[in-house]
This record gives structure tokens, sequence and C-alpha cells, in this order.
């Protein structure tokens, strides 16, 4: 990723505020408590919220993103909540997680550059062991619509950066669908997501 792309995102994640808020996203505070605790890893996990929200149910927890800014902020997040959590800085890559290592993963606008989404997606499907689960939501490209007439809903400005139902059919082909649907949301989150948007809400379990 380039620099530009780390510094946009240490920007954003150096006001005093959370930029998402405090509060894990709803879709995931719905989903999680459904399966046993295990270990779980974050991709692009930002501030922390998501992740402290798991370690808060028991959830041992690893996580990344290449904001130095983001960490600080999500350490600080999981002390003020009397939890812990594994948090990495850099590209996946760079990392070493080991193959087969995870129960969960939980995408929660992961929205990666577009010319490495679909990798990333490839390369974090075998980061996850038989059986564990994926929850993934993130804007449609049908979101682009909703982001033109109001900003404050947050979300990629370009097409090719926002999901459809057939790029997750593809990059987690070996999943069992539990859930997958596009749908219009209200949210409420932080200083940066706050709007009706649309959205791809994902649940699957590996074959």
């Amino acid at each position: 990723m380039t620099d530009a792309w780390t510094e946009r995102w240490n920007s954003r994640y150096s006001e005093p505020t959370y930029a998402y808020g405090e509060n894990p996203n709803l879709f995931l505070e719905e989903q999680l408590p459904l399966v046993k605790p295990g270990k779980i890893l974050f991709p692009a996990e930002g501030e922390g919220r998501n992740a402290v929200f798991a370690a808060r149910l028991g959830w041992k927890v690893d996580a990344f993103d290449i904001s130095n800014t983001g960490k600080e902020k999500a350490i600080l997040l999981a002390a003020k909540n009397n939890v812990t959590i594994n948090y990495a800085v850099g590209e996946l890559n760079q990392l070493n997680y080991q193959h087969g290592s995870f129960d969960a993963m939980a995408l929660i606008y992961a929205h990666f550059p577009a010319a490495i989404k679909s990798a990333y997606h490839r390369q974090l499907n075998l980061l996850l062991r038989g059986g564990g689960v994926v929850i993934f939501e993130a804007f449609s490209k049908s979101h682009l619509a909703y982001n033109s007439k109001d900003e404050k809903v947050g979300g990629p400005k370009d097409l090719i950066s926002l999901f459809s139902i057939e790029e997750l059919e593809q990059d987690f082909s070996n999943f069992e669908i539990i859930q997958l649907e596009e749908r219009l949301i209200t949210l409420h989150e932080g200083n940066y997501h706050n709007g009706t948007g649309a959205v791809i809400r994902f649940v699957g379990r590996k074959k």
C-alpha cells in the first residue's frame, strides 16, 4: 500500500475522538455472540472498537492495520475496557499469521485498495481453519449513489473499491453461506458513518 494510503488513516485516527465510535458494529454485535469463542482475527481494525468487543466476549483477539495511530487508540480502548488484544501494524504479507490458526474472522468495513482486495480475501481465507466463521459487513457498489447524496455516510467514492455479492461468492467460494445479502441500513458510527447506506452482509463457514 502507498504511503499516502497509510497517511490518510493515520490522519483520520489522530483526531481526539474515535472516528467510528467506541461501540462495536451492530451486525458484528448481533452475529459474534452466536459463535463459540476461540481465536479471532480483525483485519483493518483501525481504532479497535470491534476487537475490544470480541475480547469482552472472551475471544482471544488478533488485529492488524497499517496505522500506528489506530493501534495506539485501540490499545487505549482495550485498557479502558479491561481487556487485552494482540495488535500488529503492517500489511498482511508482512505479518506472520499461520494458516488455519483462527476460528473466526471479522471483516468490518475492511475496504482494502481495489487492486488488492480480492487477493487479500484469498490470503485471509487461508488463515481460517476448516469450520471457521467469517463475519463481513462493508459498502456495496450500490452505495455510491448514497455517498454522492450524503458524504456523512462515508465509504469509498470509486466503484471498484466497493463490493458485490458476486465478488464475495468468488472470493469465499469454499464457504457455506449462512447469510449473504445486500441491504440498506442506517449507520450511526462515530463521525464518519452517519446516514443511509447500501451494504453487503455476509456470514459464512469454511468448508
